[in-house]
């Protein structure tokens, strides 16, 4: 009798050891037909030379290596020899690993789609509109679809374990309570998330915007599913709720159009000589490359008791180069006035009246 079941263990042993060398027989085969396969798609990137397929390449590598392999194991599982409860828990490994890696490919493949599509609009360009709306869709978008993804994948990892499918079916069975529970709970986020959509598609801020929020005057620098990174003209980050662009007032300078107009603001005598003033202002912008030579003027705006107002319009191709044209010609037109005409900057008058008694004033 026991020379019978060391039998049996001994052919156990056996077909398990045969089991063992069948798996890393199909994960060697596996990382080949990986290697052959990473090879042919290498040549034809090289040979077509496009932008889209070395995406293709540089983002599906790292899923791909992980899959190829695992489909051959998971083709050869079905003939493995183990006992029943390591069968099992063989194939519910399986599960788990090609689940995550498939949702892993999911998420690349989305990431590649965005790259191509967002490679053909180049935002560094001036007239940079339609670049910079696909890139502010496309971005929040492919982020929505990696949350869903990452969702749904965990969600199914979850499901496959039996305890928490039994748990699970417990909560669907009251699901309404829980389900108003959970909405009234979590009511903020949701409206974050759906302000963010609503971002994405109605685009009332786009990425590289010129805006002014809460004061301070910056560029949209990053839009994410909950909230929106500025960057001051300083340099400094205001991070703001993606809801605040929906319920309250801001300005967007680069809204229709990057063109912007400038002002510039000068004070002087009433004596000035406006014409020479206004000549000397297209001479200055003449010679300036900040100018686009759209729009340009000089007019009196303001008579006050002691001084004129002249604003100077100037129009320039983007916000930061209207602030840099902005500062130049405020300086060489003071530049002017003060050496040409010092007698024309803004002074005081007083009347001296001579009588018998004396001299007042």
């Amino acid at each position: 009798m026991d020379s019978l079941i060391a039998s049996l263990n001994l052919l156990e042993w056996d077909r398990s050891l045969i089991s063992i060398s069948v798996l890393v027989a199909a994960l060697f085969a596996g990382i080949i037909l990986y290697k052959a396969l990473l090879f042919i798609l290498c040549r034809l990137n090289k040979h077509l030379g496009t932008t889209w397929s070395a995406i293709l390449l540089v983002r599906l590598r790292g899923p791909v290596r992980i899959l190829v392999p695992l489909l051959s194991l998971f083709f050869v599982a079905t003939t493995l020899d183990f006992s029943s409860r390591t069968n099992e828990l063989i194939q519910h490994l399986f599960s788990v690993c090609f689940i995550a890696v498939i949702s892993w490919l999911g998420c690349e493949g989305t990431l590649a789609g965005r790259d191509i599509i967002l490679g053909r609009f180049e935002v560094g360009d001036r007239d940079n509109l339609k670049a910079r709306a696909i890139h502010t869709q496309l971005t929040v978008l492919a982020r929505i679809v990696l949350v869903i993804i990452a969702v749904i994948s965990g969600a199914s990892i979850l499901m496959t374990f039996d305890k928490i499918r039994q748990i699970g079916m417990s909560i669907l069975a009251s699901a309404g309570i829980i389900g108003m529970i959970v909405g009234f709970a979590a009511q903020r986020s949701l409206a974050t998330l759906i302000a963010g959509l609503q971002i994405a598609i109605t685009q009332p801020i786009r990425l590289d915007d010129v805006v002014i929020v809460e004061g301070e005057w910056g560029v949209i620098e990053e839009i994410t599913l909950t909230y929106v990174v500025v960057r001051i003209w300083d340099l400094r980050r205001l991070v703001v709720p993606v809801t605040y662009f929906l319920e309250k007032p801001f300005q967007n300078w680069t809204r229709v159009s990057a063109n912007l107009l400038g002002t510039v603001f000068l004070y002087a005598d009433y004596l000035v000589p406006v014409d020479e003033l206004r000549s000397a202002l297209h001479d200055i912008l003449l010679a300036s490359d900040k100018w686009d030579g759209r729009v340009w003027g000089l007019q009196v705006t303001n008579a006050g008791e002691r001084t004129v107002e002249l604003r100077a319009l100037m129009s320039a191709a983007d916000a930061t180069t209207a602030w840099d044209l902005r500062c130049e010609v405020r300086e060489k037109m003071l530049a002017v006035i003060r050496e040409n005409h010092p007698e024309y900057l803004p002074r005081l008058r007083a009347e001296l009246e001579r009588d018998g008694a004396g001299v007042n004033s």
